[in-house]
């Protein structure tokens, strides 16, 4: 049964070996794709605007996120030592 063990390794080997080839063939095929697609930038001067708004309004979330979490930790620390 021994004897059999380097020989299921090797195959086991084999078939890992040829599904890494697999798996770099459709990445580089993903690759070339993602290359021949032009890059076409279709947003007009009010789009952008938008966009700064959204990304404005995205900060101010986050900020009232953190200052949550730190009202939320400092009562935390309140209750345990208190």
């Amino acid at each position: 049964m021994e004897q059999n063990q380097p020989e299921q390794r090797r195959a086991a080997d084999r078939v890992f070996q040829e599904s890494l080839e697999q798996l770099e063939d459709v990445l580089q095929e993903n690759s070339t794709e993602e290359e021949e697609l032009p890059q076409l930038h279709t947003g007009t001067f009010t789009e952008v605007e938008l966009d700064q708004d959204l990304i404005d309004i995205d900060l101010a979330a986050l900020e009232d996120a953190v200052a949550d979490i730190e009202k939320y930790l400092e009562e935390i620390t309140k209750t345990q030592l208190g």
